[in-house]
């Protein structure tokens, strides 16, 4: 089984080639790479599949030049777990490509893109089976500077140029700590291979050194605030299927890798989960303020990944907390809440950057507000965009809403009788993600109202038109797989436990007694199942409700003014709402923490002049400390440069000399 998934590897790494040697004949070379990619999706989906219901898991092992290592990989439930969702969204953004970014438009860097993302995917499907160091490390490697060269696939823009360096800055910052993380692991042995599940003391300073590292490195790769500066840039400069790629599967990567890490470890302090907890906490809560103040649509949906990665980080923390306190409910429901967001977000959050892609596409720029009425044009993208938008609201019934009640029955859990007060206060998360599904509601809400509803507030050069359907039909898949997990989640109960038992190092069977931690996730399908099933009868009717009245003649109809029309029978498109007068009650309430740059004023006086309004809300990390900082220490660079060379060399000597007495003090 673990050659079936290496022979699906090389396919995904050798699918751009084709597009790569068919020079004039590019539309065949880009089919013959689709289907190169979606084979090797096809292997590495039936291995996974296969791997994860093996007992014990396939291993591959063999030897190798690199010393001190193995070439080692497995394929358990944990990786696949990962691996399901990264590879179907790798075969569908290859489907997509076809249709928004053709050889034939885009010449030579339509084939970059081809090579890069399948080089690109091949080291995210070969990341969660390594289980050696190096081996890790050197696919982490390539998946970092596959994404560095995706992101610069439009090189001529500078925006594309900036995001994509401070990208290659950020990864390679947390790589450096991941190469001390693997060496504080290997410790005196020399041997990089992974620890087996639950063997290392969590008490001790080495292994609280390890903990830091990995959350910062692998922080850095999945977007933890305050570390999250790469994202927001590099998902807007990317391809919308590259957007998809990199917000539904390279972050998780670095979700990945923590989880891991914390499976080596037994017996950890509280503040390896309280830290996590208070980290996700932040940043959902922050993510989705920032996401509510952005007017670039794939800059928003970039924050509302910072979001949803605190998300998962709150349902992790809750399972370290109860991993310490010997609380296995808490363990179960939150890792399995967490483990399914992963799976949940991969599939609506690359559903809405699709979506986004194609609006992006018709239009010809990411500014919401000069978006409108794209419903009459683009409803079968406006439909997708909206499922999207439900599921990631955390709303049923869509997948979104199954993983966050895992979450919230897991805080619920932690308040039984006689837990000790540290695990008490995990409760403190459960209004934390309530508040920020609300405000997840309000910012697409936003979106969606004004780009497809009302009528159109700019006049573009091409009428917009809907999506071709090697678009729309990556779009479609998606959505059917959020609402299956929605109306039928017990269908992916058995992955997760297989996941939760590898975490845990024991088999977790389905067939668990009444009243065990894996019989809850079980019996807590019950009211979600209900809950989802009411909601898609409510759609279903609503939907037939207003299919009916559309087939009405025109003349049984009444006249509707247009969806923000202010009350005016014949409004113009000044009068609708924007995505800043939208979402300003809200923003302001987190003016302190937003620091948004607001240019213009209001209106004054019965006759006032014409006036105007516009606001931008940078990154408050990069743009507001690490810019300012960088700038100012090379100012300062520059002056001591120019105070120290004078171009006399008498002064050169001096410094000579002056450096050969310190060394002589020194020594």
């Amino acid at each position: 089984m673990a050659e079936l998934y290496l022979a699906a590897v090389s396919l995904i790494f050798c699918s751009g080639l084709p597009a790569l040697a068919w020079g004039r004949w590019a539309k065949s070379g880009e089919i013959i790479s689709v289907v190169l990619l979606l084979t090797g999706v096809t292997l590495g989906l039936g291995a996974s599949l296969a791997g994860a219901w093996q007992t014990p898991s396939p291993v591959l092992a063999a030897v190798w030049a690199i010393p001190g290592s193995n070439f080692l990989i497995e394929l358990d439930g944990l990786a696949a777990l990962f691996l399901l969702p990264a590879l179907l969204i790798i075969g569908l953004g290859g489907i997509y490509g076809l249709g928004y970014f053709p050889q034939s438009r885009h010449g030579v860097a339509a084939v970059r893109l081809r090579l890069f993302y399948g080089i690109l995917g091949a080291a995210i499907v070969l990341l969660p089976v390594s289980r050696n160091g190096i081996l890790f490390l050197i696919a982490w490697e390539v998946m970092a500077i596959g994404s560095f060269l995706l992101i610069l696939t439009e090189q001529k823009e500078e925006e594309a140029r900036r995001a994509a360096y401070v990208y290659l800055a950020a990864t390679h910052t947390g790589t450096l700590a991941l190469f001390a993380m693997f060496i504080l692991l290997a410790g005196a042995s020399g041997n990089f291979d992974f620890p087996r599940v639950a063997t290392l003391d969590g008490a001790t300073f080495q292994a609280g050194a390890i903990f830091l590292l990995a959350l910062f490195g692998f922080g850095l790769k999945a977007g933890i605030m305050p570390l999250h500066i790469w994202l927001p840039g590099a998902h807007a400069a990317a391809p919308s299927h590259v957007s998809a790629l990199m917000s539904g599967v390279v972050i998780k990567m670095g979700i990945y890798g923590l989880v891991r890490v914390a499976s080596f470890y037994t017996g950890q302090p509280a503040w390896w989960g309280g830290s996590i907890l208070v980290l996700g906490v932040v940043s959902a809560i922050m993510g989705v303020v920032f996401a509510l103040a952005q007017h670039d649509i794939k800059r928003l949906l970039a924050y509302h990944s910072v979001e949803n990665i605190g998300i998962i980080l709150i349902g992790l923390g809750s399972a370290l907390l109860g991993k310490t306190f010997h609380n296995p409910a808490l363990v179960v429901l939150g890792l399995a809440g967490a483990l399914l967001h992963v799976v949940n977000h991969g599939l609506f959050k690359s559903l809405l950057f699709l979506g986004a892609g194609a609006v992006i596409q018709a239009t010809g720029t990411r500014e919401i507000d000069r978006y409108g009425g794209l419903l009459r044009t683009m409803p079968r993208t406006a439909f997708f965009f909206l499922g999207g938008a439900v599921a990631i609201c955390g709303l049923p019934p869509l997948n979104g809403f199954v993983s966050e009640w895992f979450i919230y029955l897991g805080l619920l859990h932690s308040q039984a009788q006689g837990v000790p007060f540290p695990l008490s206060l995990a409760i403190l998360a459960a209004p934390a993600l309530a508040m920020t599904g609300a405000l997840a509601v309000a910012c697409f809400v936003k979106v969606f109202g004004v780009t497809f509803l009302g009528t159109a507030r700019r006049q573009f050069p091409v009428v917009p038109c809907e999506a071709p359907g090697s678009m729309l039909l990556p779009m479609g898949i998606l959505l059917f797989c959020c609402l299956i997990i929605g109306l039928a989640p017990w269908t992916i109960v058995p992955l997760l436990q297989r996941a939760v038992g590898a975490w845990l190092g024991t088999t977790v069977a389905t067939g668990s007694p009444a009243g065990s931690p894996e019989s809850m996730l079980n019996s807590s399908l019950a009211p979600v199942y209900w809950l989802s099933l009411c909601a898609f009868l409510l759609l279903a009717i609503s939907a037939g409700f207003f299919l009916r009245q559309r087939s009405f003649p025109g003349s049984c109809r009444e006249k509707r003014p247009a969806t923000w029309g202010c009350g005016y029978r014949e409004a113009t498109p000044r009068m609708q709402y924007t995505a800043v007068s939208f979402a300003e009650m809200l923003v302001s309430l987190f003016r302190w923490g937003l620091w948004s740059d607001i240019v213009g004023g209001r209106a004054i006086g019965f006759f006032p002049a014409v006036a105007s309004l516009a606001a931008h809300t940078p990154d408050l990390i990069l743009d507001r400390l690490i810019h300012p900082v960088c700038r100012g220490l090379s100012r300062t660079a520059f002056a001591v440069r120019a105070f120290l060379h004078q171009g006399w060399i008498g002064i050169y000597l001096l410094y000579t000399a002056l450096t050969l007495c310190l060394l002589l003090l020194w020594l």
